[in-house]
């Protein structure tokens, strides 16, 4: 093995679960289907559907709204291939548009209808890479329009008179992988979606949706509550599978120094990210093609640089096939690595999730998981890229040294006895409909008709946009004030992208979210790109540049950050005698106010250096428990901050097993006295504007949620916290004060009363 670990790999697997390979069930095909279509995918290996995809492309082509939600390589696309071709060759004007959550994938499925659609239809992407003098063209002639919910949101619902012709004509909406449309993205597009059937309507069509997912709960519900229509669910797939090895992996402790230098009895665990790139460069020392799917960007770098660097000391002629690939590339950067990933000429390659809704890679071997990807519906999405060629398939969960991980490392039942979660998604959050109502009066006035299709708060939201200004209400409907287009960003990023600029040459590395500026790319920062370390040297957010120079430190930063909280309503609580329960409206102050260096090799802290950026506000929903003093047992009186910030911050990274979440989704604060509650509090709020419905979820499974915090806390083998268990990734106090045993009291006396009241 490459990374000479052999003999120690063994007590790494904690679990194997074997998934059995599975026969198709085919169909013939529909009648309706074009004999021209049927020879052209007979050409690329069709030759009849499976069950599944005959019975959605059937309820759609009549004209039903429909979901195919079955598992990652069941041939979904040919499920909205069939009607949507079928109908562009029979009904030589009608049109239709494709969306998708990533160019990279709405740049795949081109490549396969250019091939398969008559010659007439002029399949062509549209998205924020299309030349200006291309877009003309499209409009005008294109009858299969395949581009994002961003380029529809401002590139061609605000220009709809334009569209006219193209729209009128509308007879399919596909929404391919419409499991990724959670959170307040999910809202926003939903209403997104709401704008087009409006416009649609105005010019006198209403176009069937059809509708793509991975597995996921309730389908059928997620699907209606996008689109605001029903929708019918298919679920059964009838798609052969290859067997499926999986294995949970726990990386190795290291013995940890204290501050004199003695081996501490509370080790860490090796890097997830560590263990992943020795086996990443195992694998493709073996000639295994293997997909890593990580966690952040700066993680997917880390993998691809730490694998190429180990093969190039074992096998140096394959250290040039391993890759990082990741959002913030430029374009050219990412069509080649696709180009590499599906030719072969990459055997192995480090992605973060812009993969896992990316481009269809058959032939891989393996895939390998660094960390837990938040839902159930990710993690089997990214274990499906692995025997896509009906290959036996081998799929590696590796633990990050984190309480949800180590849980379910230790809890496959968990992972494998559970149904996926369902998609969470709240199109009345005021705070994502507000700014789309003033968009749809924009494009066209709001009409009393209106109000249903944007759904039952539309009425309040629009006299509180009549209050601030923003609309003008007339006996004809509301109308847009502005001189402009409302400015609405559907991926919540806040604002520009920030540029990274390498100062000595003005080379364009890259670009960063400006909601993750303020913690990746602050003065300091070491940021990676493609295996070259730069350090940051200046962070401009008025002319949103990043600057900064190529350097390899010995270190990496993590940065530190100080909230404060204050309560604005309660929406519901549960009065649990010492306890309380509650769920509401909060305001959430945030700011980053310095980084820590730490060693590469041992993680040690080398210093904390302050910094002057400006304080973020959120004004958004979460939930909390109270505990009065008197019901805390005597052990943990002298530490309760340390009780209460431990066992917030397990709770959540243990919130994703009931919400449809990542722990960095969400925030927390803990306080032994907050001054609006006057006694012990725990708060975890959504971290989106407005919410995004994952405190709701923890409040309606409180019980479920905080038990299994409290057992990944109790039964971790650690004496006073760990990563495992109480640290947290995300700290801004550098996990100070934390006290694991007090955790689980609190937690008890929590559970306790939660459970008398039920009683």
């Amino acid at each position: 093995m490459v990374s000479g670990r052999a003999a120690t790999t063994a007590g790494c697997v904690t679990h194997v679960e074997r998934l059995p390979a599975r026969a198709g069930v085919g169909v013939p095909w529909p009648q309706w289907v074009p004999q021209g279509l049927r020879e052209r995918l007979a050409d690329r290996g069709v030759v009849a559907p499976w069950r599944h995809q005959a019975e959605a492309a059937e309820i759609a082509w009549r004209g039903g709204h429909v979901v195919v939600a079955t598992g990652t390589a069941s041939g979904k696309s040919l499920a909205y291939q069939m009607p949507v071709l079928a109908r562009l060759a029979t009904e030589t004007k009608a049109t239709a548009i494709y969306l998708s959550p990533t160019k990279a994938l709405a740049a795949d499925q081109l490549r396969s209808v250019v091939a398969l659609a008559d010659e007439t239809v002029r399949p062509s992407g549209y998205d924020g890479d299309t030349p200006t003098a291309e877009r003309d063209w499209i409009r005008q002639y294109a009858r299969l329009v395949l581009t994002n919910p961003d380029m529809l949101h401002r590139g061609i619902l605000p220009r709809h008179d334009a569209w006219a012709t193209f729209l009128r004509r509308l007879r399919y909406v596909v929404i391919d992988e419409c499991h990724a449309y959670r959170g307040v993205f999910g809202s926003h597009v939903a209403h997104v979606l709401r704008r087009l059937r409006r416009i649609c309507a105005r010019y006198g069509s209403e176009p069937t949706f059809i509708l793509a997912s991975a597995t996921a709960g309730d389908p059928a519900t997620t699907a209606g509550r996008l689109t605001g229509l029903p929708v019918a669910a298919v679920t059964e797939d009838g798609s052969p599978r290859a067997g499926v090895t999986f294995a949970l992996w726990e990386p190795p402790p290291l013995p940890g120094l204290d501050a004199d230098g003695v081996v501490d009895a509370a080790p860490v665990r090796r890097s997830a990210l560590m263990e992943t790139a020795d086996l990443l460069a195992d694998a493709v020392s073996h000639g295994v093609r293997t997909l890593a799917f990580v966690r952040s960007r700066r993680g997917a770098e880390v993998v691809a640089s730490v694998a190429r660097r180990g093969l190039g000391h074992a096998v140096p002629e394959l250290a040039e096939r391993v890759a990082a690939y990741r959002g913030g590339y430029l374009r050219d950067e990412r069509r080649a690595l696709e180009r590499a990933l599906v030719s072969g000429e990459l055997l192995g390659l480090a992605a973060t999730n812009a993969l896992e809704l990316g481009i269809d890679v058959a032939g891989l071997d393996a895939v390998l998981l660094a960390g837990y990807p938040g839902t159930l519906a990710s993690l089997w999405q990214q274990a499906g890229r692995a025997g896509r060629a009906g290959r036996e398939a081998l799929c590696v969960f590796v633990a990050r040294d984190d309480p949800l991980d180590t849980y379910l490392v230790h809890h496959p039942q968990a992972l494998f006895g559970r149904p996926v979660e369902a998609t969470v998604l709240d199109p009345g959050n005021p705070y994502v409909l507000g700014p789309h109502l003033c968009c749809a009066a924009a494009e066209l006035p709001l009409t009393p008709d209106d109000l249903l299709l944007f759904g039952d708060q539309t009425e309040g939201v629009l006299d509180a946009l009549v209050a601030a200004g923003a609309l003008r209400r007339r006996p004809t409907g509301w109308y847009w004030t502005g001189t402009g287009r409302p400015d609405v960003d559907l991926r919540g990023s806040g604002g520009l992208e920030v540029s990274i600029v390498e100062a000595a040459t003005g080379r364009l590395l890259g670009t960063v979210d400006p909601a993750a500026a303020h913690v990746q790319v602050h003065p300091g920062a070491v940021h990676l790109h493609q295996g070259t370390s730069y350090v940051v040297d200046q962070l401009d957010l008025d002319d949103a540049v990043a600057l900064v120079h190529a350097e390899e430190p010995d270190w990496t930063t993590h940065p530190r950050d100080v909230t404060n909280l204050g309560v604005v309503s309660v929406t519901s609580y549960v009065d649990a005698g010492p306890v309380g329960l509650f769920l509401g409206e909060v305001e959430v102050t945030n700011q980053v106010v310095g980084y820590q260096r730490r060693r590469l090799t041992t993680r040690e802290v080398i210093d904390t250096r302050p910094l002057d950026l400006p304080a973020r506000e959120l004004r958004t929903v979460a939930v909390w428990w109270t505990i009065a003093p008197s019901a805390l047992p005597d052990d943990v009186e002298c530490d309760v901050p340390g009780a209460l910030h431990a066992a917030e911050h397990a709770a959540i990274g243990l919130l994703p097993l009931v919400a449809t979440c990542d722990r960095w989704d969400i925030g927390g604060l803990s306080t032994a006295a907050h001054p609006d509650t006057g006694v012990p509090t725990v708060f975890v709020y959504d971290g989106h504007q407005g919410g995004a419905g994952f405190a709701e979820r923890a409040y309606l499974a409180a019980s479920d949620w905080l038990t299994a915090t409290r057992t990944a806390i109790a039964e971790c083998l650690c004496e006073k916290g760990c990563p495992s268990c109480v640290h947290s990734p995300k700290c801004g106090n550098g996990n100070d004060p934390l006290d694991k045993a007090g955790a689980v009291a609190v937690l008890d006396v929590v559970l306790g009363a939660l459970r008398d009241a039920r009683r």
